[in-house]
């Protein structure tokens, strides 16, 4: 079991619990989760490795819980754009927490950006050319990699072809459960996956999955442009800490 102190299993903890509610019910606080994380592990490159399993687990939830709604054929043109973006992530990845912590942060920043675009139109970014597959598909696998903060920018391509929400919910669940197995093996490669890290994850499922189920039940009590504010107001402040300088 890794030696932590107890602010950071509490702050893991509470990323877990957060990332099973974003997999069910609130996509938005999954972007909040990548930078405490970072905090939490205290290295960048090795964050990704140890958030890898949590994001599994409640990726499992969630294809389980919307296994009838998928709509996969919306991502076929994806695919190929996304492949490029994962071998590319993975090159990436050599580098060490000092390249990797900011550039983690600008990921991060670029994704809260396409947020924010999104709040203000629908659809600010055409999906259906070659051109927009390309670039969704090989921004979200890229970010994927490196940072697993391609929430954003697979929301946006979602949200662009008019799914119910159970249909989006479901289809994101897929997409990131697929790719997400897909990285293990990298992962493994460069070390990021350790026994005191999967020891940490084994600790955290529960509250994954305790977020995951409260997902669906949190999402109507909370007014959607509030929830929306503090998540991006907390995930600025979150990533703003990544680029502060540390021993």
């Amino acid at each position: 079991m890794p030696d932590l102190p107890l602010w950071k299993w509490i702050l893991g903890a509470l990323c877990a619990f957060n990332m099973g509610v974003a997999k069910t019910g609130m996509p938005g606080l999954g972007i909040l989760v990548v930078p405490l994380f970072v905090l939490t592990v205290g290295d960048a490159r090795a964050s990704a490795g140890w958030l890898l399993p949590i994001l599994l687990s409640s990726d499992v939830f969630a294809v389980f819980y919307y296994r009838r709604h998928a709509a996969a054929g919306r991502l076929f043109a994806l695919a190929p754009w996304v492949a490029v973006g994962l071998a590319a992530g993975s090159f990436v990845l050599r580098y060490d927490d000092k390249v990797l912590r900011p550039l983690v942060g600008f990921i991060i920043l670029s994704m809260l950006c396409v947020y924010l675009i999104r709040q203000r139109r629908v659809d600010p970014l055409p999906t259906d050319s070659l051109v927009a597959s390309g670039f969704y598909g090989a921004f979200a696998g890229f970010a994927t990699m490196v940072a697993n903060a391609a929430g954003p920018v697979m929301n946006v391509y979602l949200l662009s072809k008019r799914l119910t929400r159970e249909e989006f919910v479901a289809t994101g669940a897929w997409f990131f459960f697929l790719v997400n197995l897909s990285k293990i093996p990298v992962y493994l490669s460069h070390g990021m996956i350790t026994s005191q890290s999967l020891a940490f994850d084994a600790a955290m499922i529960p509250a994954s999955i305790g977020g995951a189920l409260a997902g669906r039940w949190l999402l109507p009590l909370i007014p959607q442009k509030t929830f929306e504010l503090v998540v991006v107001v907390l995930a600025f402040v979150a990533t703003a800490l990544l680029f502060v300088p540390y021993n």
